[in-house]
C-alpha cells in the first residue's frame, strides 16, 4: 500500500523545485510562449529604462517567470479547483480592465477641460468596445477568424510605424 504517499504530489513539487532555480531560457519556453517571452522582455527593458538598475529589472523579470511557469506547473497538473479557477479568470479580467481603466482615464484627464462630456462619453463607448473580454479573446487568445488575426497584423505594424514617427 501507498498509503500518504502520492508521487503526483512529490512530482509537483520537485518540478516547482526546480523551475525555482532554473533560469535556462530552454526550459523556460516548455511553460511560456515566444510571444509572452517577447513580452517579458520589454518588461524588462521597461523597468531597466525606469529604475536604470539592470540589476533590479533582472530580479522583477525573473519573479515574474518563476511566477507564471510555477502557475503553468499548478494549471497543467489540475492542482486549481473550482473556486481557484474562477478566481484566476477574475484575475485575467481585472487585470485588463485596469489596464484600459488607466489609459480611459488617462485621456479623458487630457482632454475633459477641452472638449464635451459627449466627447468623453465617445471615448468610453471606444474603451468598453476595445476592452471587451469576448473581443479581446477572439483577436488574442483564440484567433478562430484568420481575418481577424491578419487585420491584428497589420494594425500592430501601423502602429509601430506610427510610433517610430513619434507622433
Amino acid at each position: 500500500m501507498t498509503e500518504g504517499f502520492k508521487s503526483k504530489e512529490i512530482i509537483l513539487q520537485a518540478q516547482k523545485k526546480f523551475l525555482g532555480k532554473v533560469t535556462n531560457k530552454n526550459v523556460i519556453k516548455l511553460f511560456i510562449h515566444d510571444r509572452n517571452a517577447n513580452i517579458l522582455d520589454n518588461v524588462y527593458r521597461l523597468a531597466k529604462v525606469y529604475t536604470g538598475n539592470k540589476k533590479e529589472s533582472e530580479k522583477l523579470t525573473k519573479n515574474i517567470i518563476k511566477i507564471i511557469v510555477k502557475l503553468s506547473i499548478l494549471y497543467r497538473n489540475d492542482q486549481f479547483d473550482s473556486n481557484e479557477l474562477e478566481l484566476a479568470n477574475n484575475f485575467k479580467d481585472k487585470f485588463r480592465e485596469l489596464t484600459m481603466i488607466a489609459c480611459r482615464e488617462i485621456l479623458k484627464e487630457l482632454i475633459k477641460r477641452h472638449l464635451t462630456d459627449k466627447t468623453l462619453s465617445r471615448v468610453d463607448k471606444i474603451f468598453d468596445f476595445f476592452s471587451n473580454s469576448v473581443f479581446l479573446d477572439s483577436v488574442f487568445i483564440n484567433p478562430a477568424i484568420s481575418d481577424l488575426t491578419e487585420i491584428v497584423h497589420i494594425l500592430i505594424n501601423d502602429l509601430k510605424e506610427l510610433l517610430d514617427k513619434d507622433l
